[in-house]
């Protein structure tokens, strides 16, 4: 996702909750099922072989027939929507929010350490990387969503309300290295596509980047970000895919990590995470940026 427009919008609040959120919905009915073979392989604790591929992506409908095995891509919708709409809202109202209020406060220090160019860029970047942070108050509903996609045996058949009830901070198990994850995932998101679009493409006003532009700096911002991002997201989600009663602590997964897998592990599921973000964030940043417009006639 290319960074947001500072300054301004245009656009009212309930109008960017609108395009965000449409976005949002549209993003995770196409890409939900490439996220699931992706957490898949990250929990997977074996060899992956050509042969393992099947057991591993569709677990139970490894022999089913085709259209069961995609309808086995699809657990936990209900939570994966909850989170990617309420992420997506956030992502786009949250950013050039702390970028406001990064400018209006600290703009002269940030222009005096890093010049006027750099700084601009700079406090893009922080501001993504604070909106990163902030992320981990959705963390209850990205634990569900990881939990039902990889280790559906952990809900016993519970519902939400009886889960948040008999959990409660369980749910946020694996906080600080989820903080850890998306604080450099943001930066380098952000940040990357801004300095792709000054020093590559010579956008200076970002709001005025063509559909082209856009495309390439989100693919440059997306890839180094989930790059970057990779290792903590393999610790991450092997801790939040274990059975609630399980409190197993980061220092330990990554331990057995490298004991049992070697250090490439940390990297599982990066290959089809980056094959995706290119068509991914294109597709929810062009979607978003045309219906916030569209919404902002009518609200």
């Amino acid at each position: 996702m290319s960074p947001p427009v500072s300054g301004k919008s245009k656009e009212s609040g309930t109008a960017r909750i609108l395009g965000s959120g449409a976005s949002g919905v549209a993003e995770l009915l196409v890409f939900h099922p490439v996220d699931t073979v992706a957490k898949r392989l990250m929990s997977n604790k074996g060899k992956v072989s050509f042969s393992s591929l099947s057991p591993i992506i569709f677990r139970d409908y490894a022999t089913a027939s085709l259209p069961k095995k995609l309808l086995s891509l699809f657990p936990g919708l209900g939570y994966a929507a909850g989170y990617k709409v309420s992420q997506r809202i956030y992502k786009f109202g949250g950013q050039p929010w702390f970028n406001e209020i990064i400018t209006r406060k600290y703009k002269d220090e940030f222009t005096s350490i890093f010049g006027e160019r750099k700084g601009k860029m700079m406090m893009q970047a922080t501001a993504g990387s604070l909106t990163g942070i902030g992320e981990v108050v959705l963390l209850p509903l990205d634990a569900l969503k990881i939990k039902r996609q990889v280790n559906p045996e952990a809900f016993r058949g519970r519902g939400v309300l009886r889960i948040f009830m008999e959990e409660g901070t369980t749910l946020y198990r694996g906080w600080g290295w989820t903080m850890a994850r998306n604080a450099p995932g943001s930066f380098a998101l952000f940040g990357a596509s801004a300095v792709t679009k000054e020093y590559v493409l010579g956008v200076t006003d970002y709001s005025k980047a063509t559909w082209t532009q856009n495309f390439i700096a989100s693919i440059a911002g997306a890839v180094a970000s989930i790059t970057i991002a990779a290792p903590l997201d393999t610790v991450k989600t092997r801790i939040q895919n274990a059975n609630f009663e399980q409190k197993v602590p980061g220092v330990t997964v990554i331990k057995d990590l490298l004991r049992n897998e070697g250090p490439s592990a940390f990297f599982k599921g990066l290959t089809p995470k980056i094959l995706v973000v290119g068509p991914k964030l294109v597709f929810s940043y062009t979607l978003a940026q045309s219906l916030i417009p569209l919404f902002g006639k009518y609200v």
